[in-house]
């Protein structure tokens, strides 16, 4: 299929993980594809994965300001959006106990308000009939021990959903959400968590999944890529769960 054929898509957070591999089905279906990340070395590298078509712009969404430095670029560079996938985020677990502001601010500075303000300084750049993706996660729906900041950040995405979809039906942009269950990536590794209790919390997690397995990332950019093409032109302000019936059975 080449659903993005003469199309441009910005994916944020597009180095690794599940936004790596988004970026890279795009592009395999015809897209222009923009991504950005913090890091400058591993945005060389998507770079090289994605193909020759592909601008890497090295931004921090927990920065608002970063927002209209992104967009100004993209304005300076003549470039129009027909997809957005707001993958960026962070997660850091931790029991109530435990949690304090700097995890709290760090959490919503990146996954909420950096989000609401992405999406608000690139709203100038999307071509009618765009759709933006969120990514959101089922802990918005699980009551998750330790996971309650990333959660209630989660949870305040797939609001936005609703509320940002009835703002931009009048200019043809479609928002919604795609909540991953647990999937295999990077982002594991930055919980905040010693490996021995990554391994513990794994095993605890995969036995919940009907499927008894991790999720991967190919499997969620499908999603993606389902969620913000034409092929989902009847679907807005909806939240898709892929999970492996986690959140479900």
């Amino acid at each position: 299929m080449n659903r993005f054929t003469n199309k441009t898509v910005l994916v944020t957070g597009g180095n690794s993980g599940i936004g790596l591999a988004t970026a890279i089905q795009y592009a395999q279906e015809g897209a222009r594809v923009v991504i950005t990340g913090r890091d400058q070395a591993t945005l060389e590298q998507a770079k090289q994965l994605i193909g020759a078509n592909t601008i890497a712009l090295q931004n921090d969404q927990g920065d608002v300001k970063a927002a209209g430095k992104l967009a100004s670029t993209l304005t300076e560079l003549g470039i129009k959006l027909d997809a957005i996938f707001l993958n960026a985020g962070i997660a850091k677990f931790a029991p109530l106990p435990h949690i304090d502001e700097a995890l709290w601010d760090q959490t919503f500075n990146v996954n909420v308000k950096g989000a609401f303000f992405t999406i608000q300084a690139l709203t100038p750049l999307l071509n009618r009939d765009a759709a933006i993706v969120l990514n959101g996660s089922i802990n918005a729906h699980i009551g998750m021990p330790s996971s309650s900041v990333y959660a209630a950040s989660k949870a305040a995405l797939i609001s936005f959903a609703k509320t940002l979809s009835a703002e931009m039906l009048p200019l043809g942009v479609r928002v919604n959400v795609v909540s991953p269950g647990p999937v295999s990536t990077p982002l594991y590794g930055r919980l905040g968590m010693e490996p021995a209790q990554l391994e513990q919390m794994a095993k605890a997690i995969q036995e919940q999944i009907p499927l008894n397995r991790f999720g991967t990332s190919e499997e969620l950019a499908k999603t993606v890529l389902f969620m913000s093409s034409s092929d989902s032109a009847f679907i807005v302000g909806t939240e898709l769960i892929a999970d492996g019936g986690m959140s479900q059975l």
